[in-house]
């Protein structure tokens, strides 16, 4: 969970410091492991979403100024912007058929990268248990905090699918596509908008998709079974919320108070 604090300064500026973090972030990246063209333009195509959009949810609720939690999710967003970059460039490379000697090679090796990739990552990841300590310890918590830190998770998860990939097979794309497949399927079916009560299970569910698919990456044994484990516990998950949300749309319909919880909208 993440905040955003209610004051008169304004956090446009901040929020342009944040965007030049993001080019600083590539720019370190191109220098230690090799940028291409594509991989500066994901990355800083990223860096520009996150600001208006950022900006625009800001706007909206009225918050003119950024709070102590919100710094470590856009830290962590920085963190994602350079693994959205490297996993583009990977994509670029892995998908060139290079002719070795009258051999097709269709993937390429892309030595350290890939660790770069899971460190970025991990560090992210790690972070997200951060920002949430610093929201209650502060008690500045928010439901926009709480959105935007929900956003840059779902996010860095559809790029480690994508990285993952790379690896096992498209079939891992289920993953960090799942949570925007549900959301477009809200618009079609308005109950999948219902609130859901809390649940310890899906909590580590989710928690546990980013660090299974870094593991997975990482190079050890058994990386497909682990992708396979995530995929399995998240259908699990997204089935049990759809089942739950289904029979109470009645309850819905007729105006009746939903149970209060979590939105996975």
């Amino acid at each position: 969970m993440s905040t955003l604090q209610h004051t008169a300064a304004p956090a446009v500026p901040e929020q342009a410091a944040w965007a030049g973090a993001q080019v600083l972030v590539l720019a370190g990246l191109g220098g230690a492991v090799g940028l291409g063209p594509l991989g500066w333009l994901a990355g800083l195509a990223y860096g520009l979403a996150t600001w208006a959009l950022l900006g625009s949810a800001m706007a909206r609720g009225g918050v003119r100024a950024l709070g102590p939690a919100d710094r470590v999710t856009l830290a962590r967003g920085l963190l994602v912007g350079g693994v959205t970059a490297l996993v583009v460039d990977r994509g670029v490379l892995a998908g060139d058929r290079v002719q070795l000697g009258g051999v097709v090679a269709d993937r390429v090796q892309l030595g350290g990268v890939a660790g770069v990739v899971v460190v970025l990552a991990a560090v992210a990841l790690a972070l997200d248990f951060v920002d949430g300590q610093v929201a209650r310890r502060t008690g500045t918590a928010s439901p926009l905090g709480a959105r935007f830190d929900m956003e840059v998770d779902a996010f860095l998860i559809l790029v480690l699918s994508v990285h993952a990939a790379l690896v096992f097979g498209p079939w891992a794309l289920a993953i960090g596509a799942m949570r925007y497949v549900f959301v477009a399927a809200s618009w079609v079916a308005p109950w999948l908008r219902g609130e859901l009560p809390p649940s310890f299970a899906r909590k580590t569910v989710a928690a546990g998709q980013g660090v299974l698919l870094v593991v997975a990456v990482a190079g050890l044994p058994f990386g497909s079974v682990l992708v396979v484990v995530a995929l399995a516990a998240l259908v699990w998950s997204f089935g049990r919320d759809v089942r739950w949300l289904w029979r109470n749309r009645v309850r819905a319909a007729v105006g009746a108070a939903p149970v209060k919880g979590y939105a996975r909208v």
